[in-house]
């Protein structure tokens, strides 16, 4: 799992400030991937997972009010990171 300082390092963040909303934001970006892959995430994930989980987090972060004047489409970043690493039920 992702620890609080590669995410702050990840978004730039020096200061304590948002710490818990960090934590919500890391919480709900592990369960996204965890989500999309269709598995559970073990604790030692490859690069790519990672890095996907930390775009995640920097989405939820940078477009917390969840409202826009444009329609928001897929990141394909995070799809072709996770896309080896995805179960896929038949």
């Amino acid at each position: 799992m992702l620890t609080l300082i590669e995410v702050k390092q990840h978004l730039r963040i020096e200061t304590s400030d948002e710490d818990s909303l960090l934590h919500a934001y890391m919480d709900a970006a592990e369960a996204s991937v965890a989500d999309y892959l269709g598995i559970e995430l073990p604790s030692a994930m490859p690069a790519p997972v990672r890095a996907a989980i930390l775009l995640r987090v920097g989405d939820l972060y940078e477009n917390r009010e969840g409202q826009t004047d444009r329609p928001l489409h897929g990141n394909r970043t995070f799809e072709r990171l996770l896309q080896p690493y995805r179960v896929m039920a038949l």
